[in-house]
């Protein structure tokens, strides 16, 4: 047996010393069974290798095996270990963008997100796991081609079912488990099942026999645990006879092991009443997660009413074709994957799938909908929560719709209706791939067309594209104009007038949302976009010099969103109270007003709210060397918002004074070393560094640059009065 050279941590030993390193690797649910020769070989190949591959059949537990060695080995990698699950994913476009998000990285410049992934990964030691990537094998092997020359400190765990035929990878073929380990799984399994009567002793044997005849393959073993609700280990024998005559593996050039987990997966269906079968097949329309309304909706039909679906859906639980999962938004169910795809080509078999996968359509573009009417609510960050969870869905529902020329509108509608959810929870670079694919095929200017281009804009404008944003703004304005679609002008001038701030206009910035305001005003809307005109408004007029009229405005904005509970337009009439507050001498009051907005971009995952809070938070601070440390968090966050928004002359004048009295105070050599220690602190510990800062000053502590402009305050209220 090969000795493991470097010794790793057992997770499931309580004496082991434990930290809390970086990542996103999940627990493990239930106790991993056996496999002690391929961990250690895994574990060791892994030290030796910066590419390892483990390859193997569908359901021989290569993604099991995969998240254990990352567990068993997570202490080698003092920047974390990452899972990115790919097999959601269908696009091959998307792939950098799942990986992205894998890695929690939320960047809102035009930049390419390899880029991105690159210039993050390159000086980090890190494990980088990809489960599921064998139907974007092309994008994920030049993908990680790429990271691994650019990333020195980078490792790669991969799990498919081929390798990624990349220079230097190592494949490890995962077996089936030996007959010990085998059998030990399906007792564990099967007292999970039934506490009170698992396997006896004197079913030693029969269980033996079960697992040869299942070639000891995880999946199907746990499978038929599961059966061990209603059947004997005895019973479940006996019932292997019909299924293997029912089920020969598909065509007889396939490999063993291809037919040893269909036939496991078609044993599992073979039990299953009509009911379940059709429900079954009919879920595997979705992709990733779903909620028990929507399965209601999409599946309920002819042989299976709405009202009949939770009931069968509890049967599928049962039998371990379904998974529970609870979270953030409730309890949510999903197939694995190779238990939808058995489920798919029952589907398409029936000549169902495009019926079915319209009504899946039809139910996300009603969701997406629902969330941006209910975006201006106080029910904001349940939306941002439900939109999270079902994007892969959302995804497959926008792919749908592209498929027939016919349809592409609904795409259109479905993109442009997500605008809240690109815009305000840190999704720019993937709403700009949707938004511009969906605008690939040529279709009549419509309302919905229109949308999706001053959308796109407004996108632009947020990751610092000027010349994207004016072509996507300008192109609306002129078809609006042309087919008198009064909306759809608004939304054009008013986010023009957006970019005309970042790029350092604000006096013609004022001039165009004032017209886009009377213009909301004339065809009566009133939604979170039109509370952000006011407060970008404000900013125009704070920028040219006037902080007392923009702090009207946004004291306006702010009883408005609290009558209706919008949080997230809140933030930045925060942000622009709080700029106010400081050029009008009011220290604690900025702080008061930034605490919050930090919270409020937390939330939101929004990062222009929390680079721009935090920028200005470094500014009030009273402590020159606490002021560093925040302004060196903050550089290494703004260059993911946007080069003008970074250039900006206004935004960013806050931070080059602060700059200016931290480097008087500290010396020049303090203040690079409170620089480099802030640049080292990510985001969520540098939002968490300054709302303790903070909220731990009382009254009269606020210093920086509040200062400063105290003394002209005071001058200015002795003149008024």
């Amino acid at each position: 047996m090969r000795r493991l050279q470097h010794p790793f941590t057992d997770p499931d030993d309580p004496d082991s010393p434990r930290s809390a390193p970086a990542g996103n690797v999940p627990a493990e649910l239930n106790r991993f069974v056996g496999r002690g020769y391929e961990l250690a070989a895994l574990a060791g190949l892994l030290a030796e290798s910066r590419l390892l591959t483990v390859v193997g059949v569908a359901g021989v537990g290569k993604t099991r095996c995969a998240g254990r060695v990352a567990a068993l080995t997570e202490k080698r990698y003092c920047d974390g270990v990452w899972l990115a699950e790919l097999s959601p994913v269908r696009e091959p476009g998307l792939l950098e963008h799942a990986v992205a998000e894998a890695l929690g990285l939320t960047d809102h410049t035009g930049r390419p997100p390899r880029t991105v992934l690159v210039e993050h990964l390159r000086d980090r030691r890190a494990l980088l796991v990809l489960d599921g990537f064998e139907h974007l094998v092309e994008a994920c092997a030049d993908l990680v081609r790429e990271l691994l020359r650019r990333a020195p400190g980078l490792r790669v765990l991969a799990a498919g079912r081929r390798p990624l035929l990349v220079d230097g990878e190592v494949t490890f073929t995962l077996a089936p488990m030996c007959d010990e380990d085998a059998v030990e799984l399906f007792t564990e399994r099967a007292r999970s099942v039934r506490p009170d009567r698992g396997p006896t002793a004197g079913d030693r044997a029969a269980t033996l026999e079960l697992v040869h005849r299942l070639d000891g393959i995880p999946l199907a073993l746990e499978l038929a645990a599961g059966r061990l609700r209603a059947l004997s280990v005895d019973q479940v024998l006996l019932r292997l006879d019909d299924r293997f005559r029912l089920l020969t593996g598909g065509s007889r050039g396939a490999p063993p092991r291809h037919r040893a987990l269909r036939t496991a997966i078609g044993w599992s269906h073979e039990l299953c009443t009509p009911e379940q079968r059709l429900l079954w097949a009919r879920l595997s329309v979705f992709a990733g997660q779903f909620d028990l309304e929507a399965a209601e909706y999409i599946c309920g039909g002819a042989g299976l009413p709405a009202d009949a679906v939770l009931d069968v859906l509890e049967e599928l639980l049962a039998q371990s074709v379904v998974e529970r999962e609870d979270g953030a938004t409730g309890t949510r169910y999903r197939l694995l994957e190779s238990v939808r795809e058995y489920g798919a080509e029952w589907l398409s078999a029936a000549g169902d799938t495009r019926r079915m996968r319209r009504r899946h359509r039809d139910w996300f573009l009603g969701l997406a909908t629902w969330c941006e009417l209910d975006w201006f609510s106080p029910r904001q960050a349940e939306v941002a929560a439900r939109i999270d969870a079902e994007l892969p869905n959302l995804r497959r529902a926008m792919e749908c719709s592209m498929e027939s020329p016919d349809e592409v509108h609904l795409a259109h509608h479905l993109a442009g209706s997500l605008w809240f959810y690109w815009a305000g929870c840190g999704r720019l670079s993937e709403g700009r791939y949707w938004l511009e694919h969906v605008l690939e095929e040529p279709t009549p200017y419509d309302a919905s067309r229109l949308k999706v281009l001053w959308v796109l804009g407004y996108v632009a404008v947020l990751q610092g594209d000027a010349v994207g944003a004016i072509s996507a703004l300008q192109e609306c304005r002129e078809e609006a104009e042309r087919s008198g679609d009064a909306t759809a002008m608004a939304y054009a001038v008013h986010r023009t007038g957006c970019l005309a701030i970042v790029t350092d206009d604000p006096t013609r910035a004022e001039e165009l949302l004032r017209e886009a305001l009377g213009r909301y005003r004339e065809i009566g809307e009133l939604n979170s976009n039109v509370v952000m005109a006011q407060v970008e408004l404000a900013m125009a007029v704070a920028f040219q010099g006037d902080p007392d009229a923009a702090a009207d405005i946004c004291e306006e904005v702010r009883e408005l969103c609290e009558d209706h509970g919008e949080r997230w337009a809140l933030a930045y009439a925060l942000y622009v109270l709080a700029y106010a507050a400081l050029r009008r001498g009011l220290p604690e009051r900025a702080l008061r007003m930034l605490a919050e907005c930090l919270s409020i971009g937390r939330t939101f995952d929004d990062l222009p709210a929390t680079a721009l809070s935090l920028a200005l938070v470094t500014a009030v601070e009273g402590d020159a060397g606490e002021a560093a440390v925040l302004q060196g968090a903050a550089e290494r966050i703004w260059p993911s918002v946007g080069l003008p928004l970074f250039g900006s002359v206004h935004f960013g004048r806050p931070r080059v004074e602060c700059e200016e009295q931290v480097r008087r105070e500290l010396g020049g050599a303090a203040y690079e070393a409170g620089l480099r220690a802030g640049r080292r602190l990510d985001r969520a510990a540098a939002v968490e560094r300054a709302l303790g800062g903070v909220l731990s000053i009382r009254p009269g502590q606020g210093a920086g640059l509040g200062a400063v402009h105290r003394k002209a305050e005071e001058e200015v209220n002795a003149e008024r009065w």
